[in-house]
């Protein structure tokens, strides 16, 4: 099948109109120390906004024509593009939102490696070191705002979703946009979209202009969630990891809509987090929450996080059926809460510093079949840190359905096996197997081929 695509050359505006010889060079460079593989599959991404498709191996074959190359001239820099999605233009110009998206990966690309990656500058060694590489990262993108009061609320949730949760989305984000809150999600469509389009009308009907609909992807992920065009201060972190800790420390409370197993990781990853002895005082509202018909999806995330982490873990979020006002006034109360605790110790309302997260939830961890097969997966563990590895086997499995390196490795090496002790293995089985019978693990309409493999042993 052809796929329309347009040649194009953009002039950037914005904080990154002129690039230093060097960093133009690496951008270019296509060798082993370049970025240009990277800056190419994250530019495509942004320009495939608004078609539907979860597969980033998919896309890069779609659009293989497709190359974008910087060019230097005396007034600044200017992007050559060809063979890009169509659909990022209008009568031949490129649509205003995409081209902030591809502003804001050119910003991220460079900045992460050559303030972040590139220097000795941060001790990645330390919990510390990396959380400072990720306060350094937001403040660059603009994010960080400090005269604001405490009002952001991430969503998490599917890409892939029915039209009937879609929905529900948008009506949680009316809700929430109505008590003047703003939304972060990973960017993508689905559980992702929804509540900004919500908020946005909440926004409009209340007339706040300032609305913010904040974005955080990573490069293995944004193909298969490539950002929804109600985002308007999008973020590029390096890895899934600085990603999570992102949305953890940017907002005042989480909303979990129904998703799938990369939803399931990020459930475990706050869990983990929260049921650290050094957070146990710490205010975070966080509730799970979709219509009647997402219930039972809940029901069994519920029964896992019982069967493994325990009731402690339970007690830390709650769960609300099919009442978007319901949702909206427990996380307006629970962000009331956190102004209150953070203005008596002290602590920043734009980014919690507070939080304790162990190196153990920030460590990149890339799945390969070694990796996955050697996961830590049974109880003989502080809590916290069984859900630090449960958080990574999900990890995998979000990799083998969706990223381009980690399908790569299914098909040459078949499915990841996932081993641990029989408690721990039975329950992830069930919790699985009702993702891929409830069609959360690819879009609607495609044949699901598992990658993985559950093996019961110690």
């Amino acid at each position: 099948m052809d796929y329309k695509i347009v040649d194009a050359q953009v002039s950037p505006t914005g904080r990154l109109e002129v690039l230093s010889r060097a960093e133009a060079a690496k951008l270019s460079d296509e060798g082993g120390g370049g970025l240009h593989a990277l800056y190419r599959n994250c530019s495509l991404a942004v320009l495939n906004c608004g078609n539907e498709l979860d597969d980033g191996k998919e896309l890069l074959e779609r659009y293989h024509t497709f190359d974008i190359q910087i060019q230097q001239r005396a007034r600044g820099i200017k992007l050559d593009i060809t063979g890009a999605p169509a659909s990022a233009f209008v009568d031949g110009e490129m649509i205003r939102g995409i081209q902030e998206h591809l502003v804001a990966v050119l910003r991220d690309v460079v900045y992460a490696s050559t303030e972040i990656s590139g220097t000795a500058r941060f001790d990645f060694s330390t919990s510390e070191g990396v959380t400072d590489a990720v306060f350094h990262i937001l403040r660059n993108a603009n994010v960080l705002q400090p005269i604001t009061q405490p009002n952001v609320v991430v969503c998490w949730g599917g890409h892939s979703i029915k039209q009937e949760e879609y929905e529900y989305t948008k009506l949680v984000g009316y809700q929430l946009g109505l008590r003047g809150l703003n939304v972060c999600t990973g960017c993508g469509p689905g559980a992702m979209k929804g509540p900004m389009k919500g908020a946005a009308l909440a926004h409009a009907t209340q007339r706040i202009t300032n609305g913010r609909y904040l974005g955080f992807t990573e490069p293995g992920i944004i193909a298969a969630e490539a950002p929804n065009p109600v985002v308007n201060e999008l973020v590029i972190l390096p890895d899934v990891e600085k990603r999570l800790e992102a949305f953890v420390r940017t907002g005042h409370g989480i909303v979990v809509f129904p998703g799938g197993v990369g939803t399931a990781e990020e459930i475990l990853y706050i869990l983990g987090i929260l049921l650290h002895p050094d957070n146990a005082a710490l205010p975070f509202p966080l509730v799970f929450t979709g219509p009647r018909s997402a219930e039972e999806y809940f029901l069994r995330i519920d029964r896992f996080i019982a069967q493994t982490l325990g009731d402690a873990a339970r007690q830390r979020y709650k769960i609300i059926i099919d009442d978007p006002q319901a949702v909206a006034r427990e996380i307006n109360g629970g962000i009331m809460q956190v102004r209150d605790f953070r203005k008596e110790q002290r602590d920043a309302y734009y980014f919690n510093w507070l939080l304790k997260i162990e190196h153990e939830f920030q460590q990149p961890f890339r799945p390969t079949h070694a990796r996955m097969r050697n996961l830590t997966l049974h109880r003989r563990q502080p809590t916290h840190l069984l859900a630090a590895n449960l958080r990574r086997a999900f990890s995998g499995v979000v990799a083998g359905n969706v990223k381009d390196e980690g399908i790569r490795e299914i098909e040459k090496h078949g499915p990841f096996e996932i081993a641990g002790e029989p408690e721990i293995m039975g329950p992830m089985d069930e919790l699985m197997a009702s993702f891929v019978a409830q069609g959360r693990m690819k879009l609607p309409g495609k044949t699901y081929n598992p990658c993985y493999r559950i093996v019961t042993g110690d």
